[in-house]
């Protein structure tokens, strides 16, 4: 027992140690302990928020949504930018591009909105938590809850050791893809008069769909490729990947395909 506790320090310390010490002052980034706290803390609600709400109303929280869904466009829109001026500025190649360590104003800027986009997956914990409370359980699958608490793990490691990078190319795909994903959503928080203009939801889903094969491409070709970025990120990353498709294709499967069948 006292072998297993003296690894498990031991390990604790390495991971603390052999962060980026640009990064590591920022907030949640040091320690991994907060960020798994968090989780613990999103699973319990995911678990007794359903419970509480059970014998009450659904909470209104159409002014919040029309906020918070825009207030998601604004910071997406923020993000992109970053990552686009970033990356260009500093010549940043969509091939093989290592992290730049450095303390110079563009690294700092690329490490800047890395932590903003990190930042951002804890933000959208709150997807969750409206859901709980407007009693829209039928929305807290699998899918949402897998892909909502991993990312939060997977951009601080992130944020950690590869500000930046490789890295960048999903961040800068990933923002674009939720300034259309929230704008729906905000649109769609304006109320039922607004269903008409939108139509187009399974073509976010689709969006969604070629954002994870394109950078499942784009890191595959990182695994073989001679480029000094760790493999065993770019191994994590493919693999997390394909589950993703694996997830998004079975949801629009059931959501689109599966339905309009059983229509006809």
């Amino acid at each position: 027992m006292a072998l297993a506790w003296e690894k498990f320090d031991s390990f604790h310390r390495w991971i603390l140690e052999n962060g980026d010490k640009r990064t590591d002052p920022w907030l949640l980034v040091y320690s991994p302990v907060p960020v798994i706290c968090i989780f613990l803390v999103y699973l319990g609600l995911i678990w007794i928020g359903p419970r509480l709400m059970n014998n009450r109303e659904p909470v209104n929280l159409k002014v919040v949504l029309i906020v918070y869904n825009f207030a998601m466009v604004l910071l997406s829109v923020y993000m992109f930018h970053e990552f686009l001026m970033a990356s260009w500025l500093a010549n940043y190649s969509y091939l093989c591009q290592p992290v730049d360590y450095s303390a110079s104003p563009l690294a700092m800027r690329m490490a800047s909105v890395c932590w903003w986009f990190f930042f951002s997956k804890v933000i959208e914990l709150s997807d969750t938590i409206f859901f709980i409370l407007r009693k829209k359980n039928s929305q807290l699958t699998f899918l949402h809850v897998y892909h909502h608490g991993t990312m939060i793990f997977n951009w601080w490691a992130g944020v950690k050791y590869l500000a930046g990078g490789q890295s960048f190319f999903i961040g800068l795909l990933n923002t674009f893809v939720h300034i259309v994903m929230y704008s729906y959503y905000g649109l769609a928080a304006l109320g039922p008069h607004m269903q008409k203009y939108l139509w187009w939801k399974r073509y976010l889903t689709s969006l969604q769909l070629l954002q994870f094969v394109l950078l499942t491409i784009h890191t595959t070709y990182n695994l073989y490729a001679d480029c000094d970025f760790p493999d065993a990120m770019n191994a994590v990353v493919c693999t997390y990947l394909l589950s993703l498709i694996a997830l998004f294709s079975n949801f629009y499967y059931q959501s689109y395909v599966s339905r309009k069948t059983k229509k006809s």
